[in-house]
């Protein structure tokens, strides 16, 4: 029964919503940088350092500088609320990682696809990934210093993205542009759930 009071005058502590949300792509994208500059709490990393044992493996054309990796996750927190909250979850970029995916994709929202126009094949596995599973996605092109820019036509030609799929570009350095991103993703899927309601 209610009473009529609010949870404050009743002592009672309110959950708040938790939209969970995914940031996937290639190795050395962006995405711990991405979901460092959203964060409102020190997110938590597992990144660790590269060695002499991905020599082969991991491809560092284009992030020569890159010195480590994540190795399962990274998670931040944004508050939009008293009542709502998203969590962001940074996936692993290498295929010996991804074993992980399932589990940090269960419960999303949906995701971001960080994309790098200079080794854009690498986003190639995280598009197939959500498409085959129906997680709604948008791509978000990481423009790097010094790498040549191209549109999100061109990006979503080249990647075959349905018409549907958001492509916008970002700096995954700036808050204001990851904001803009994970604005776009809840736009896509808003869209998505209203096309899916029968007409009256």
């Amino acid at each position: 029964m209610d009473s009529g009071l609010s949870d404050q005058e009743t002592g009672r502590r309110r959950i708040p919503l938790a939209l969970k949300i995914l940031i996937a792509g290639g190795f050395g994208v962006g995405k711990t940088t991405l979901v460092g500059a959203v964060s409102e709490i020190r997110p938590l990393q597992t990144e660790e350092v590269l060695t002499d044992a991905g020599t082969g493996t991991d491809d560092l054309y284009g992030v020569e500088g890159k010195q480590t990796t994540t190795v399962a996750m990274d998670f931040g927190r944004i508050t939009i609320n008293e009542d709502l909250q998203v969590y962001l979850f940074g996936t692993p970029g290498q295929d010996r990682f991804w074993f992980l995916w399932d589990e940090l994709a269960f419960g999303a929202l949906g995701a971001v696809v960080l994309a790098d126009t200079r080794r854009l094949a690498d986003c190639f596995p995280s598009v197939d990934y959500f498409e085959r599973r129906g997680i709604p996605f948008v791509v978000a092109v990481n423009c790097f210093d010094g790498a040549k820019r191209f549109g999100p036509d061109a990006v979503r030609g080249a990647l075959d993205l349905d018409p549907d799929v958001p492509v916008v570009l970002c700096d995954a350095r700036s808050r204001q542009s990851g904001k803009v991103v994970l604005v776009a993703l809840v736009e896509h899927v808003a869209a998505r759930r209203a096309d899916r309601v029968p007409a009256n």
